[in-house]
């Protein structure tokens, strides 16, 4: 990627250098690509990549921003989605050794949701064990790191979610909370998140924890971000 550096910029401000076409998706989402083939092996955020796909998408969204019809502030964002949240065609193993060849036929609502909106997916992310703990602890991909902090935990059970928001892989993610999933890896890794109010998201896709409690949630690197997130993935779910 040579001389391109946007480390640390806010999704509010890559929305922004988008929507001007100072920057487009493609270079963004190569440069995404660039950081995780150069610190994946010492995070371990990822249990898939879609290079191919991601980059079709990103192409398409560059496209659609020079004939002026943009999908809107999140078209040609990279983003990443935690393993119990269901993308088409893809494993959604839930960090599950029983479930590690479970492909599933449909996006989650959330996902859908941002894929429609033009967000570029790169992959799914690395969580603990069913999401039932807080230090990102898995027998089927590993532990996830610290990217602020060698050999450390990023917290749980969206950890891969915070690590990969945190190490610049991507802009935004989704994890989901039951008792702080994605609060305590936002803290842990320094970066925003939230736990919606239950039914503002729709947990349907989901790998079920807890019925009543768990909440589909977003990371992103400050406060003013979630919001732009939570405006395209809110709104009620009939089904």
């Amino acid at each position: 990627m040579g001389e391109l550096n946007i480390f640390g910029c806010s999704l509010s401000e890559l929305s922004s250098l988008l929507g001007s076409r100072k920057l487009s998706s493609r270079l963004i989402t190569e440069y995404c690509f660039d950081r995780i083939e150069k610190y994946e092996s010492k995070i371990n955020a990822f249990t898939a990549l879609f290079y191919e796909s991601a980059m079709h998408e990103a192409v398409s969204s560059d496209k659609r921003r020079v004939a002026g019809n943009s999908l809107g502030p999140l078209d040609g964002v990279p983003f990443a989605v935690k393993d119990n949240i269901e993308v088409k065609d893809a494993i959604t193993s839930a960090g599950m050794v029983t479930r590690k060849n479970f492909m599933s036929k449909t996006d989650a609502v959330a996902v859908s949701k941002l894929r429609k909106a033009g967000a570029v997916l790169l992959g799914k992310l690395n969580m603990h064990e069913a999401a039932f703990g807080a230090t990102n602890e898995n027998n089927l991909f590993g532990k996830t790191y610290n990217p602020y902090k060698e050999g450390y935990t990023p917290g749980g059970s969206s950890g891969g979610s915070a690590a990969a928001v945190a190490a610049g892989f991507c802009w935004m993610s989704l994890g989901t909370d039951t008792l702080g999933s994605v609060r305590i890896p936002a803290s842990y890794c320094g970066v925003s998140g939230i736990k919606p109010t239950s039914g503002l998201v729709s947990t349907r896709g989901v790998v079920p924890l807890s019925w009543t409690l768990d909440n589909v949630g977003t990371l992103a690197p400050t406060v003013k971000d979630l919001g732009l997130i939570l405006d395209i993935i809110s709104g009620y779910d009939k089904k």
